[in-house]
C-alpha cells in the first residue's frame, strides 16, 4: 500500500496535531522510569511487592489532585502555560533523582513527580479536543497514539541495557525527553482554549459538547451515559495496571533478576511495534463501529491476553499475549478519547479531563495495591484469573451501555 493510501487521511490533519505527535515520539522515547519503576522499588530499594503496591496509590493519589488542581487551571488561564509550568517541574524533579542512588527519597520525589505531571494532563488532553472536530478527532488521537508508541518501541528497550548498571542515566534521559517535548509546544503550538464568543456560540448546537452555564459535577451528571462509560473503563484500568506492576515481577521470578528487566523492556517495545504495525489497520476495519462497542471488543482481548499470562512460562507466550492484550488496547485508545472528547462541554474539556482520570485512575490507583496483595496471597495465577473475569465483566457492560446510550439520547436530543 502506497504511503498516501496509508497515510492520506492523518496528512489532512492540522499542523498543530503534527508537532503533538512528534512531541509525543520523543517524550515516550524517553519515558524510561516508569516502566522499570515496579523493579526499581522491590530489587533496588528493596520493598515488598504489597509495599511497592502502596507507593503506587500514594503517586496516583497525588497525579489525581494535581489533575484536578491543573484542569482547573487550564479551562481559566489556557492550556499551553500551565503543560510548561507543570510538565518542567517533572522534568526538575527527575533530574534531582538521578543523583540519589538507591535512596527511599527517589520514591517520594517520583510521588510528586507524579502530581506534577498529573497536574499538566488536563491541558495536554483539552488541547487535543481543542485542535479537532468531531469529523476528525479520532484520526487525530490515533496519530498522537501512534506517536507515543514511536518512541515507547524504543524507550524501554534502551532502558531495560540501563537498569543494572546505569540507572542514573534512566532519569537524565527521561527528564531530557520532557523538556525537548516542551521546547517543540512552546515555539510551535499558539494557545488552543476557546475564546468567550466561542463559548457563547456553541450553546446553539444540540449535543454534549454545547457550553454549560454549572459546575462540572452538574455537567458530567447531565451525561449519563459518560459517567457509566467511565466506570467500564474503570475495571479495564484496574485490569491494564498490571502490565508495569505484575508483568516486571512474573518475568523477573520466571527469567531470573538478570534477564527478567531485559525480556521485559523486549516485551514493551514488542507490544509498541505491535501499536505502529496494527493501529491504521484496526482503525480502517473498525471505524464504522461505534466508539462504545470497540471498547467492549477491547474488553474481551485483555480478558484473553491477561488471562492466559497465568499458564505461561515462554517468552514467545509472553509476545503472544502482548500481541492479543495491545489489540485491546489499540481498540479502546483509539475509541475511549473519542467518546470522552464528544461529551464534554467546550468550557469544561480541562475540568473534565481531570475529574474522567479521577474516575477511571480508581482502577490503576488501587490495581497494583489488590493485585499485590492477590500475588502475596494466592499467587501470580489467580491474579491472572481474576482479570480475566474482571475484564469480561467489563465487555459485558459496555455491550449494555450501548443500548442505554440510545434510549437516553433519543430521549434527550430525539435521535439515537
Amino acid at each position: 500500500m502506497k504511503v498516501k493510501e496509508r497515510f492520506g487521511d492523518y496528512l489532512d490533519l492540522p499542523k498543530s496535531i503534527w508537532i503533538l505527535f512528534v512531541a509525543r515520539i520523543i517524550n515516550s522515547m524517553g519515558n524510561f522510569v516508569y516502566p522499570f519503576l515496579t523493579l526499581f522499588l522491590t530489587k533496588k530499594i528493596g520493598l515488598s511487592a504489597s509495599q511497592a503496591g502502596n507507593f503506587f496509590i500514594a503517586s496516583a493519589i497525588l497525579s489525581m489532585m494535581g489533575s484536578l488542581l491543573g484542569g482547573k487551571l487550564a479551562d481559566h488561564f489556557g492550556r499551553k502555560k500551565l503543560m510548561m509550568i507543570f510538565q518542567g517541574a517533572t522534568a526538575t524533579l527527575f533530574f534531582a533523582c538521578a543523583f540519589l542512588g538507591n535512596s527511599i527519597w527517589v520514591p517520594i520525589l517520583l510521588c510528586l513527580a507524579g502530581m506534577f505531571n498529573g497536574a499538566a494532563q488536563p491541558a495536554n488532553s483539552a488541547m487535543v479536543t481543542d485542535l479537532t472536530n468531531k469529523e476528525n478527532r479520532k484520526l487525530a488521537l490515533s496519530l498522537l497514539y501512534l506517536g507515543i508508541n514511536f518512541g515507547f518501541a524504543v524507550g524501554p528497550t534502551i532502558a531495560g541495557f540501563l537498569y543494572n548498571n546505569y540507572i542514573s542515566l534512566i532519569f537524565y534521559g527521561n527528564a531530557g525527553s520532557i523538556l525537548i517535548s516542551l521546547i517543540l509546544i512552546g515555539c510551535f503550538i499558539k494557545e488552543t482554549a476557546p475564546t468567550k464568543e466561542e463559548i457563547e456560540n456553541s450553546k446553539q448546537m444540540n449535543d454534549d459538547e454545547s457550553a454549560e452555564d454549572t459546575n462540572v459535577f452538574h455537567a458530567l451528571i447531565k451525561r449519563p451515559t459518560l459517567f457509566l462509560f467511565l466506570l467500564g473503563r474503570t475495571i479495564n484500568q484496574l485490569v491494564y495496571s498490571t502490565i508495569g506492576f505484575a508483568i516486571p515481577i512474573q518475568m523477573a521470578k520466571t527469567f531470573g533478576d538478570v534477564l527478567g528487566p531485559k525480556y521485559f523492556g523486549y516485551l514493551m517495545s514488542f507490544t509498541g511495534i505491535v501499536v505502529i504495525t496494527l493501529t491504521i489497520f484496526t482503525i480502517k476495519v473498525t471505524g464504522g463501529i461505534r466508539p462504545v462497542l470497540n471498547v467492549a471488543m477491547a474488553g474481551v482481548f485483555y480478558a484473553v491476553g491477561f488471562g492466559m499470562l497465568g499458564f505461561v512460562s515462554s517468552f514467545w507466550l509472553f509476545l503472544l499475549s502482548g500481541l492479543i492484550f495491545t489489540i485491546g488496547e489499540i481498540l479502546e485508545v483509539t475509541n475511549a478519547g473519542v467518546y470522552v472528547a464528544n461529551h464534554s462541554p467546550i468550557n469544561h474539556r480541562g475540568r473534565f479531563n481531570a475529574i474522567i482520570p479521577l474516575v477511571t485512575g480508581m482502577g490503576s490507583t488501587f490495581g497494583p495495591k489488590i493485585f499485590g496483595m492477590v500475588i502475596d496471597n494466592r499467587g501470580l495465577t489467580t491474579m491472572w484469573m481474576l482479570c480475566f473475569v474482571l475484564a469480561m465483566i467489563s465487555s459485558i457492560f459496555m455491550l449494555w451501555l450501548r443500548v442505554f446510550e440510545d434510549k437516553w439520547n433519543e430521549k434527550k436530543y430525539g435521535r439515537a
